[in-house]
């Protein structure tokens, strides 16, 4: 898809970038975040977006970034596409291209992200489990779905 692109330099222009898209995101869907909460998270998601294998992003016709994925062995780790862009296929658009391309077959999702759990819903992802806490032991239950193959 000529939308969709490896994110292969992890410079501070694109890292802030997406931290930029993350952050819109991220106070769009997660509404259950105090600012508290929300800063903390900022230094894992920068290194998250620094470390994880695979990266990748949509841009549209100009080249300015939309949204992105990061895939960590079969399991989508981050997905994120900005405010000002969401409703328009973007996140669909990531998902089929890990799933084709890369076999992504897990994500997790916070329970508390109503949009999120909506979304992996529409798309015919299954629930198969639930934690209490996040990955880091925060107290922001943790829903793992299955993705189904588009």
């Amino acid at each position: 898809m000529k939308n969709i692109m490896t994110i292969t330099a992890r410079d501070s222009d694109t890292v802030n970038r997406l931290l930029d898209i993350w952050e819109s995101a991220v106070r769009a869907t997660h509404l259950f975040l105090t600012e508290r909460d929300f800063e903390s998270l900022i230094p894992e998601v920068k290194q998250a977006i620094l470390s994880i294998t695979h990266l990748y992003c949509f841009c549209d016709e100009n080249g300015t970034k939309k949204g992105f994925i990061g895939i960590e062995d079969n399991k989508i780790e981050m997905l994120f596409v900005h405010a000002s862009a969401r409703g328009k296929g973007i996140g669909k658009k990531l998902i089929n291209y890990v799933v084709q391309n890369l076999d992504a077959k897990y994500v997790d999702v916070n329970e508390q992200n109503t949009q999120g759990v909506g979304f992996y819903n529409y798309l015919g992802c299954k629930v198969i489990g639930r934690s209490e806490f996040d990955e880091q032991g925060r107290p922001f239950p943790i829903l793992h779905f299955k993705i189904n193959r588009p």
